[in-house]
């Protein structure tokens, strides 16, 4: 398959859920999108790698609590294998381990009662290589589990000091769930000037995408549990 002919083929996506209701109501919204095709379903980890050894997918939509083998340990497998992005669904008020999972390797969570566009949206983001870091789940998320992280912040002393005045602005705008857009807007640059940031941001820190990104900031205390950005 051709560059040209891979962009245009839909996004093939695998649903893992252990709730065959659950799966069917995901699976109506996908196949009712003309770019999106669901190519596979799982009731579980262990299902889901088995089905992921033969099948082609770009996505994973990963369930957290599941029998035999749960979300995270499965997304643990699927990322150390190369596998396809991997997106958590969680159930905000129960699924304590979606922070876990998200440092497995997720590209991303969404909400189990989010809208069909939300969850168009988040495939569409992760398959293009950005991860989902919206400020309507991150921010909660992350604020909820913050008191759980690690005090990290004297250890990463030297790698905060490798970014640049303006990288660390922008650490801390993507950290508090802002977009590309929104952070260019802010800071009066284009968008291919915060994609350039970003880049740099990652590699000086060794992470591999935006989720990571955000997690390194709450965990070294770039970022604080119920800032604002007035507080940055």
């Amino acid at each position: 398959m051709t560059e040209a002919e891979d962009a245009a083929a839909p996004v093939r996506v695998v649903l893992v859920d252990d709730q065959e209701l659950v799966r069917a109501g995901f699976r109506m919204v996908l196949d009712a999108q003309p770019d999106i095709e669901v190519v596979g379903e799982a009731g579980d980890g262990v299902q889901a790698l088995d089905l992921l050894r033969t099948t082609r997918a770009d996505v994973v939509l990963m369930d957290v609590r599941m029998p035999r083998m749960d979300g995270i340990e499965a997304t643990r497998r699927v990322v150390a294998a190369s596998g396809p992005k991997v997106v958590i669904l969680t159930t905000f008020d129960l699924d304590e381990y979606a922070f876990a999972a998200i440092k497995a390797g997720a590209g991303g969570f969404l909400l189990k009662d989010a809208g069909p566009p939300q969850l168009i949206e988040a495939i569409k983001a992760v398959h293009s290589g950005d991860a989902v870091v919206a400020p309507s789940t991150t921010k909660r998320l992350l604020d909820r589990f913050a008191v759980h992280l690690p005090d990290a912040e004297q250890k990463a002393v030297g790698a905060l000091e490798s970014l640049t005045d303006r990288e660390g602005e922008v650490l801390r705008l993507v950290a508090r769930g802002m977009s590309n857009a929104e952070i260019a807007q802010r800071l009066f640059v284009s968008e291919a000037t915060v994609k350039t940031h970003m880049g740099r941001i990652l590699m000086k820190l060794n992470l591999r995408d935006r989720v990571q990104a955000v997690v390194f900031a709450y965990e070294t205390g770039l970022v604080k549990s119920g800032q604002t950005d007035n507080s940055m």
